[in-house]
């Protein structure tokens, strides 16, 4: 038998789609590529499977390629749709639509496609018993729990009924029915559930949904405030009762905004909604179609009430308990019990545990194990094992829950499929026993087969445990001979938690291969003095690169986790390669030329893209990744890279340095020349951090001076009505610099089209030696706000970006004015002499097609390398999936490697 087709089912109709769809990359990427071929079936919002093209996979969201663009219906607010919101589709415009992503399958096409499926789908459809259900109908075995596990562990009213009877601690709690809310209720209700929440679990209490996951549709109502209580029934129910005296109090551009959270999925009650005005009931399926309906109805009714179709049946409220909040994964050993790993501490502060804080890097902190008596966490433990048999899991779970003051366990939230980002409680955790992701799946997809053999007693699936028990012997003996790549990540700037998301996924990419060894290296330090680590897979899928840093330096093995590597000892000498646990080391950059053969810079700003490491690499003769020390010294500041530009004849914002000293000492006249060369509004920053990092749209001296006061403090902390005034999330992060940069804000002028872009390229030798310059397809990016944030970069499903850009609605028109587009980013990187790679952003105005202009923003000569960005999209048009383009950068490092050396020979 050859190797192994596994179905990976992601995507889905769920308000959790994004999330499923991010996991679903993950484990494509992460599959063993000696044992599994995977099979990508994506799951649309109508409930229809596509074996999904490979290149989609790598778009950041599922809103970036369905629906297609070419269905995408005009929207002058620029609302960001799922394909639902287009209307009412018949079953076969359904496929018309979908059919463009790939070959769409019927329930038996399934059988003749894969050996087994691997669910990443959550919520409703997906981890409800349904899906599950389908798949044992067509006796394909399938990852996780079965049928009954898999619907008790969707229903936290049904989790509650049976955990309290079998005896768990729970919070009290009470439930509410959407029709005695939405369709029974009247002025005393909230009164009377307001009465029952301070007499039976007091305040604060916890509202939610009863069957969604990602802390959607969730709230913690602080105190006795009928409002507040009305509104967080209203958020789990996903219902919205919209009056008119407050939308008279909103701005048009506030109204655009309001409805543009209302309906996101996530944040808001989603679409399509039906909306109640008078006697009357209207399904709305566009944002653009509510904002007109809500604009024009109000002026004649004095409230609307919208309720979102994927709504939901039972709300809980219940009691706040104060404590420590934790996650345990639990797995199911060879015995076929249940083996709680390292429960896992999330520290957020007094905020909730959102959907923001569970997926942007550097927001909460998981502390692993959680730091109390052994006597405690072993407790935790045991209770997590107990309920993982009493509702009769399989395979694995991930289980909720507190431990409060007295040691009291509270369990509230057992999930029968787990998140499957890179740094998720899933992978974070298995790792402490020493398996690496794509360890960990091999161990979970035997183990489901195993599963299904006792659930079905089926022969065929006997047969493949069989089967990949030989291939996974096979591929442990296998001698190594392959290349090995210090991935070097983290650093000091605020860019520091990105580079890790970035290292990470080079580090899964190629530890998946069968060409390349990566070696994760933490980089710390100081501007003086580069401090490296070489750490251990336990270290690198800690959740930032803060924790990574607290763990090098306070490092130890807890005595819970020595004892649970030792329980789980059959696992991992089964299915971890040697010597993945142990104290980090540190090296010197002098230990890297016994250490690796090359090296992949996956840091971003200071150090990493100012030329500081590749001129230690260059010393050692190490190849590595991406531009050399000059023209990585040029591309950090971003003043200096646009003032060469310019030089040459290209277009660039008008810009302005502002240093703290001129700014302390030479203010009015400062503001002056602002007002008179740049004018506002205008965009501040630093001159040379990425990602987003305090980047400003600043309509205001008063915003102006807010953000001076920021970028020049001189302590951590951040002036409070400085931070207010310019909208400042919590823990946000903004670096403290000497110098700002001020720009113009580009607009539209009088042109006929105006976009943001970002442009990728791959450099190579041609056949004289020469480096020439493979420019991809730009993307165009969305923003929600005034400026891309770090969510829109980085956040599962948050941004949005088209690839290739939407320069005309005339496919041979808009090709002419991208390849002008692209000509001017390859003048731009000639110029700059960019070498491996590079992503350039830039805003394009189109007057006609022979005339276009490219203003120029940034060229950054490492980009981000997270497992959705916008790169992997470009490259993939070009034909190359994310592990041959990464392969093409280090070859081109290991080339000029070559050619330098017999240059100097």
């Amino acid at each position: 038998m050859g190797k192994i087709r596994i179905g990976i089912l992601f995507g889905g109709s769920s308000r959790e789609r994004e999330i499923s769809f991010a996991g679903g990359r993950t484990v494509y990427d992460n599959l063993n590529k000696s044992l599994f071929d995977a099979v990508p079936i994506f799951v649309d919002s109508f409930g229809n499977f596509v074996e999904l093209r490979w290149e989609y996979i790598y778009k950041g969201s599922v809103r970036d390629f369905y629906p297609p663009v070419d269905s995408l219906p005009t929207s002058e607010n620029g609302y960001q749709i799922y394909a639902e919101n287009i209307g009412k589709l018949t079953k076969s415009q359904q496929k018309k639509l979908v059919s463009t992503l790939g070959k769409v399958l019927s329930a038996e096409d399934l059988k003749k496609k894969i050996d087994f499926a691997f669910l990443c789908l959550h919520g409703p459809n997906g981890e409800d018993g349904r899906i599950q259900g389908l798949l044992e109908y067509l006796s394909i075995p399938y990852s996780g729990a079965g049928i009954l596990s898999s619907a008790i562990g969707i229903d936290k009213t049904i989790q509650k009924e049976l955990m309290i009877n079998a005896g768990f601690k729970s919070p009290s709690y009470f439930t509410i029915k959407r029709n005695e809310w939405v369709y029974q209720k009247d002025h005393n209700t909230v009164a009377i559930i307001a009465a029952k929440i301070k007499s039976t679990l007091g305040f604060p209490c916890v509202v939610k949904s009863a069957t969604q996951g990602s802390s959607i549709g969730i709230s913690i109502v602080s105190e006795e405030s009928h409002q507040a209580i009305a509104d967080a029934i209203d958020k789990s129910f996903f219902c919205r009762e919209i009056k008119k005296e407050f939308w008279e109090t909103l701005q048009t551009e506030q109204r655009v905004e309001y409805i543009r959270v209302l309906t996101d999925i996530r944040e808001g009650i989603g679409m399509p909604v039906d909306c109640a005005v008078g006697r009357s009931v209207e399904t709305i399926y566009h944002p653009e179609k509510l904002l007109s309906f809500v604009n024009e109805k109000l002026e004649g009714f004095d409230s609307i009430y919208l309720e979102g179709h994927d709504a939901e049946a039972i709300v809980l409220i219940e009691q706040f308990i104060e404590g420590k909040e934790f996650s345990c994964i639990v797995v199911q050993n060879e015995h076929g019990n249940g083996l709680a790993l390292p429960p896992t501490e999330i520290r957020k502060g007094k905020e909730l545990f959102d959907y923001r804080s569970k997926y942007l890097p550097g927001l909460s902190r998981k502390i692993t194990p959680i730091e109390l008596p052994d006597e405690q966490i072993n407790k935790i433990r045991t209770e997590c094992e107990r309920l993982f048999r009493s509702l009769n899991f399989g395979v694995y779970a991930r289980i909720d829950g507190f431990i409060n003051g007295v040691g009291e366990v509270f369990l509230n939230d057992p999930n029968t499929t787990s998140g499957m980002m890179p740094s998720s409680f899933f992978f974070h955790q298995a790792a402490e026993i020493g398996l690496n992701p794509s360890q960990f799946l091999t161990y979970i997809i035997r183990t489901s087969i195993a599963q299904r053999v006792n659930d079905s007693k089926n022969l065929e699936f006997a047969k493949l445990v069989t089967s990949l028990d030989k291939a996974i012997d096979k591929d442990r003996k296998a001698v190594s001979s392959k290349i090995r790549i210090g991935v070097l990540l983290g650093g000091y700037s605020s860019e520091r938690h990105i580079s890790v998301e970035s290292g990470r996924n080079i580090y899964e990419k190629l530890s998946s291969s069968t060409k390349y060894e990566p070696i994760p290296i933490f980089l710390t330090g100081s501007n003086e003095e580069h401090e490296l680590f070489q750490i251990p897979i336990n270290i690198l899928l800690k959740d930032n690169a803060d924790d990574i840093k607290e763990k090098i330096n306070n490092f130890k093995t807890h005595p819970v986790v020595r004892d649970i590597i030792t329980q789980c000892s059959s696992i991992t000498s089964k299915y971890a390669a040697k010597n993945q646990l142990g104290a980090p080391q540190k090296i010197s950059y002098s230990d890297l030329t016994n250490l690796v053969d090359g090296v992949f810079i996956a840091l971003h700003g200071r150090p990493g893209e100012d030329g500081a490491v590749q001129e230690k690499l260059d010393k050692l003769n190490i190849p590595y990744n991406g531009s050399g020390v000059e023209s990585s010294r040029i591309t950090i500041d971003k003043y200096r890279t646009n003032e060469i530009l310019k030089q040459n004849g290209l277009l660039i914002a008008n810009h302005l340095l502002v240093s703290d000293l001129e700014w302390h000492t030479a203010k009015n006249s400062l503001l002056e020349k602002i007002v008179n060369e740049i004018k506002f509004p205008l965009i501040a920053k630093p001159v040379d951090d990425g990602c987003s990092s305090a980047v400003k749209k600043i309509k205001s001296i008063e915003e102006l001076e807010a953000f001076a006061e920021l970028i020049f403090r001189t302590s951590n902390e951040l002036n409070t009505k400085a931070a207010e005034m310019l909208h400042i999330k919590p823990k946000e992060e903004f670096p403290s610099k000497k110098v700002m940069l001020i720009e113009e804000l580009i607009s539209k002028r009088d042109a006929i089209h105006f976009l943001e872009i970002t442009g990728g390229m791959l450099t190579k030798f041609d056949e004289f030696g020469r480096v020439s310059y493979e420019v991809f397809e730009a993307s165009e990016a969305l923003s929600e706000g005034d400026v891309l944030s770090l969510e829109e970069k980085f956040l599962a499903g948050q941004g949005q970006n088209i690839t290739p850009a939407r320069y005309s609605a005339n496919k041979e028109e808009r090709q002419l004015i991208s390849n002008k587009v692209k000509e001017e980013l390859g003048k731009a990187a000639k110029i700059l002499n960019i070498n491996g790679y590079t992503r350039i952003d830039a805003f394009v105005r189109v007057y006609d097609v022979n005339r276009v202009e490219v203003i120029f923003i940034e060229v950054n000569s490492l980009p981000g390398m997270t497992p959705a960005t916008c790169i992997f999209h470009q490259s993939a048009i070009n034909g190359y999936k994310p592990f041959d383009f990464i392969d093409k950068i280090l070859d081109f490092g290991f080339q000029r490697k070559r050619k330098s050396a017999q240059q100097l020979a």
